[in-house]
């Protein structure tokens, strides 16, 4: 009897990493929900299914990394989607403590994950990475950088992974999204932190990215489909970074 597949998902008891979790898990995956909160990602684990399972993990902590890999007889499929919100301030009003804390959850937690469920992948043979990079690590957003300098960071060790895995039989990639709408998001424009208007305006598709289509491309970058595509980065923005002029994208 062939075991399912196994996916790793950190961060994946809220937002976009919980779609991802919803995804796989509707299409056959035995999905291990990672996250800070170790009761809530178990408790979404048995919304998924007694397949599924849920545990703690703070992916800025070396020792709570490896006692994850060490609990997984296998893994297949790791998405790391880990992260935390960035305060959009000025940089002379920007504080170095809340910049190094976004890269260690971001790049630093990234590559943890990465190094020590690779070893899983590449003693097997077998595996495929999905990173959260996002536009803001592809162009450059004022006051954001801190976010911006840790999703570069994740698309570029993206590239690094890729190369060094390939032989091993390890995909790398990575999806760059835009703004999508969340909870979180929602609850930032209701308090005024975001002009939902203003984005929609910016975007050639007029619209935010909803969760399930990030889902979507994460699957298939994990998927056989996507069996020669390795150390690639998938903008999933509703065309934001194609669209390089600034001002109203339905202008001219």
């Amino acid at each position: 009897m062939t075991e399912p597949t196994t996916t790793v998902i950190t961060g994946g008891a809220e937002g976009i990493g919980w779609a991802m979790a919803r995804l796989f898990a509707e299409r056959g995956h035995r999905v291990v929900v990672a996250d800070l909160d170790p009761d809530k990602a178990e408790a979404r684990a048995a919304e998924l299914g007694e397949d599924c399972s849920g545990t703690g993990c703070d992916v800025t902590r070396e020792e709570d990394v490896k006692r994850l890999a060490a609990s997984l007889p296998r893994c297949d499929v790791l998405i790391n989607n880990a992260g935390i919100g960035d305060s959009a301030r000025p940089t002379l009003e920007q504080d170095v403590g809340h910049f190094r804390a976004v890269l260690d959850v971001h790049l630093a937690g990234t590559f943890l994950c990465s190094r020590e469920i690779g070893r899983l992948m590449v003693a097997r043979g077998a595996g495929a990475i999905v990173n959260v990079s996002s536009i803001a690590g592809l162009d450059g957003i004022p006051g954001r950088n801190a976010y911006g300098a840790a999703k570069a960071g994740i698309a570029m060790m993206t590239k690094s992974l890729a190369c060094e895995w390939a032989a091993h039989g390890v995909r790398v990639n990575a999806i760059a999204p835009g703004y999508t709408r969340t909870a979180l998001v929602d609850k930032l424009a209701a308090g005024g932190a975001l002009d939902l208007g203003k984005i929609k305006r910016r975007s050639p598709m007029g619209r935010l990215v909803e969760p399930g289509e990030l889902a979507e491309a994460a699957w298939f970058l994990a998927s056989p489909a996507a069996s020669a595509i390795t150390g690639a980065t998938l903008s999933v923005d509703c065309g934001w970074a194609a669209f390089g002029a600034a001002g109203d994208a339905s202008a001219g």
